[in-house]
């Protein structure tokens, strides 16, 4: 009787050694794509509902629209490879992407592969495409040759398949179903184009404030203090030429202010930056095509 107690008792104590030891490994492989769904699941807003939370590319158009007129300056062109650089730090923001390891020989940002970290879909159609695009390319390309292959800026009429077309007007749905833009079609003298007028303004000023916010009122003169996604909205919307339109609206003192802090940022050294503990690679890797 003693050693059939004796049994259970062993066998009880083995089976919880086994599942504490199972349980470890599972944290220990979804540390990581926890990390990166905490991340993707926090929004700029605590208070912000689902149907609310904005996209990279989102945020970035929508800085770039003029509010009654819906489309963005005729006279931007560096909108569009703007926001393939914002698919591209969004899908690494996600856990979806990273750059391969920079070796001992430490290659630079722009030499490094982008790697397929996690093929798991996102839910955006963009991102899911230009995603499937980077999953399937063998050999693997480069930062700075997915945001001109994804804009469609090759000469190799054999890659030319990866060009994501109208992103614009697509970004532009995606915020129409989201309750910012409304659709309308306006007569210019030679053709009719669609536009896309703002009809939700809490959801516009609640973006510009953040931008002007993070180096205003919350600048913390540490951009491995500020929130990722934030910093990445800020260097990515400069890219895109569309940055000063949050600031249009400061006083003369804070706009001097809130831009001589943004050249604080854009000043960095991505490779440097690159190197320090708990960032984002592909980001800076980003910033490094957009600034060479």
């Amino acid at each position: 009787m003693a050693s059939t107690v004796t049994q259970r008792t062993s066998g009880l104590v083995q089976r919880r050694t086994e599942a504490i030891r199972s349980a470890a490994v599972d944290r220990e492989s979804g540390g990581e794509e926890d990390e990166a769904r905490r991340e993707e699941e926090e929004d700029d807003d605590k208070g912000d509902s689902k149907e609310t939370r904005l996209t990279l590319m989102e945020e970035v158009l929508l800085l770039g629209l003029k509010d009654r007129e819906g489309y963005t300056s005729f006279w931007n062109d560096c909108i569009s490879s703007g926001l393939r650089g914002c698919m591209l730090v969004e899908l690494a923001l996600r856990g979806r992407l990273q750059l391969e390891a920079c070796g001992v020989r430490r290659k630079s940002l722009l030499s490094r592969k982008v790697i397929c970290k996690s093929d798991a879909p996102t839910g955006d159609v963009l991102l899911d495409e230009a995603l499937k695009h980077i999953k399937e390319t063998q050999p693997p390309e480069t930062v700075q040759s997915w945001i001109e292959l994804l804009s469609g800026e090759t000469w190799n009429p054999l890659k030319l398949h990866y060009q994501l077309r109208n992103v614009r007007e697509r970004l532009a749905k995606n915020l129409v179903e989201k309750g910012v833009l409304t659709t309308e079609k306006q007569n210019f003298l030679l053709f009719d184009m669609t536009t896309h007028p703002l009809t939700n303004n809490t959801i516009k000023q609640r973006l510009v404030k953040k931008v002007q916010e993070s180096v205003l009122e919350k600048w913390v003169n540490d951009p491995h203090r500020m929130d990722k996604r934030v910093l990445a909205l800020i260097l990515l919307a400069h890219s895109s030429d569309v940055l000063e339109n949050a600031f249009a609206p400061l006083q003369d003192d804070q706009y001097d202010l809130a831009m001589k802090r943004v050249h604080t940022l854009l000043e960095l050294e991505p490779e440097k930056e690159s190197t320090k503990p708990n960032v984002n690679e592909l980001m800076w890797a980003v910033v490094s095509a957009f600034t060479k």
